[in-house]
């Protein structure tokens, strides 16, 4: 690398750093002041730092990571999705916002090291700037990426757990108990079948045994979780709780559109194997299969055609 290019990146580097740490400084100068009005405007006692103990350093980064989700996040989906990927408590909201604070200095702290490593002509001026702000982007996505990820995987196993959750309630009404009893029966019992549903399970217990709306705990952790089958059996339990009669029939009839539904599902995904395995043997077999059947024949072919010409 030419050493002018070189002192170029360099002083690129310590001037991003240097902003960086303006950036930071300035949300948390930002953050603060927001907070202090909202002391005034609602009373000193209402309002109360989200991340307060005894680990100031993880605790302000949790706070440039909560500063950069308010700048992007305007429809609120970080707070959605870190309740559907089970993240609740106070330790893994600060790790999550943590990480989202520290994931684009080190993106770009690698990009920055990596083209003066390679040292090649990709990282000369004005290259490097595109590269650094690549890799400024893509350290904020990647923790929001990464909460999808967390959270749809544990969207699919609440919906595997689904039709055993569906029997287990079917069981405990027909045993007389209240819908308050059968959760707190789950709870107290069913917690090692239900790995993912017991936690949201005891949750609605608790709201319930607080003095909150039964119907309206139910339609609250159908709306946050957002798995349509149990959307569905929480509708069929709202109703019941709200309307009276027979539990028994509606939860079949809602579990049997549920195992149809997913047969449904799984001759599509029988469907897409099977085109994809046509590809791949259309690919890789065929031609094989075409040269073992019909390379003999093509191999005489030329053989005689190369003595005649000889001839």
């Amino acid at each position: 690398m030419n050493p002018t290019y070189f002192a170029l990146v360099v002083a690129a580097a310590i001037i991003f750093g240097v902003l960086t740490l303006a950036a930071l400084a300035a949300l948390m100068v930002y953050s603060r002041s927001e907070r202090r009005v909202k002391q005034r405007l609602e009373g000193a006692d209402i309002v109360a730092d989200e991340f307060q103990g005894e680990r100031p350093l993880l605790e302000g980064m949790a706070r440039q990571g909560k500063a950069i989700e308010q700048m992007l996040d305007v429809q609120s989906e970080t707070a959605r999705l870190l309740v559907q990927a089970g993240w609740r408590n106070a330790d893994a909201r600060l790790t999550y916002y943590a990480f989202q604070a520290v994931t684009p200095v080190i993106m770009v702290g690698l990009a920055i090291l990596g083209g003066i490593t390679i040292k090649g002509k990709w990282f000369d001026p004005p290259l490097v700037y595109i590269v650094i702000f690549a890799a400024l982007a893509l350290g904020i996505l990647i923790p929001i990426r990464v909460l999808r990820m967390v959270a749809a995987g544990r969207r699919k196993r609440i919906q595997n757990e689904v039709p055993l959750f569906v029997h287990l309630l079917i069981l405990l009404y027909d045993a007389g108990l209240s819908t308050r009893q059968a959760f707190s029966n789950l709870v107290r019992e069913g917690g090692g079948v239900l790995t993912e549903l017991g936690g949201e399970v005891q949750l609605v217990l608790r709201q319930i045994e607080a003095g909150g709306d039964t119907s309206e705990v139910l339609r609250n952790l159908g709306d946050t979780l957002e798995v349509g089958d149990l959307t569905t059996i929480l509708g069929v339990l709202r109703q019941v709780d709200r309307y009276g009669g027979e539990i028994r029939e509606p939860l079949l009839d809602s579990l049997k559109v549920i195992e149809e539904r997913r047969g449904l599902d799984m001759r599509e995904q029988v469907n897409l194997i099977s085109g994809r395995m046509t590809v791949v043997m259309v690919t890789f077999f065929f031609p094989a299969l075409l040269i073992f059947s019909a390379g003999p024949a093509v191999a005489a072919f030329l053989h005689a055609f190369h003595h005649a010409a000889t001839q």
